[in-house]
């Protein structure tokens, strides 16, 4: 499960920097080419270095990710019981989260490939959902599904779905547990305790 968490993120965060003006489609088949390519040509990076790989998020992936609506959906009813200085902190926390289970499995990912699928939309759509093969050498493709939406900035990202498996339903059911046994501030707790040994190494 761990792994297929890492595999779910590394697509989530895999936004290239100055794609905001494409469709889901082009979109999604620039990001990939972006960064795998980035993996290929930096021994560093394909190794696993955090630095490197947490200074590619912030530049060129972080804007283009909707963690606001990935974390109002992996929180699910606990969010509108958030005030909105809590809502602020989870968002916070929940992306610090991600782009730590990134940094940390990105160097997995060494010569792996994506095949896009057309997109079939109707003129005017706000929702869409690339789907995609990711592809490893000597192993079955995995099937990859991207949730997105178009917001005044352009097309971002909100799901991943990997086999069937969504991002926002892996976490939902262990956020739910935390927010029922300790409240709001437990879960924003939880999270930062999680996220505090990336901070001090990166």
């Amino acid at each position: 499960m761990n792994l297929l968490k890492s595999l779910i993120v590394f697509l989530l965060l895999a936004t290239p920097g100055f794609a905001q003006e494409l469709g889901p489609e082009e979109l999604v088949k620039k990001m990939t080419l972006d960064v795998l390519e980035a993996i290929r040509s930096d021994q560093q990076l394909a190794a696993g270095d955090r630095r490197k790989a947490i200074k590619l998020a912030e530049e060129k992936i972080l804007p283009h990710v909707d963690f606001e609506e990935a974390t109002r959906l992996a929180v699910g009813r606990g969010w509108k019981q958030a005030t909105p200085e809590q809502q602020k902190k989870l968002v916070a926390e929940f992306r610090s989260m991600l782009v730590r289970v990134y940094s940390n499995a990105i160097g997995a990912y060494q010569g792996q490939t994506m095949k896009v699928l057309p997109v079939r939309m109707k003129p005017g759509d706000t929702e869409a959902t690339v789907h995609n093969q990711f592809i490893r050498p000597g192993a079955k493709p995995v099937l990859v599904d991207y949730s997105m939406r178009k917001a005044e900035k352009g097309w971002k990202i909100y799901d991943i779905v990997v086999e069937g498996i969504s991002l926002v339903l892996t976490y939902r059911s262990e956020f739910d547990a935390v927010v029922k046994q300790d409240g709001i501030d437990g879960l924003i707790r939880r999270l930062s305790q999680k996220n505090t040994p990336a901070v001090a190494g990166a």
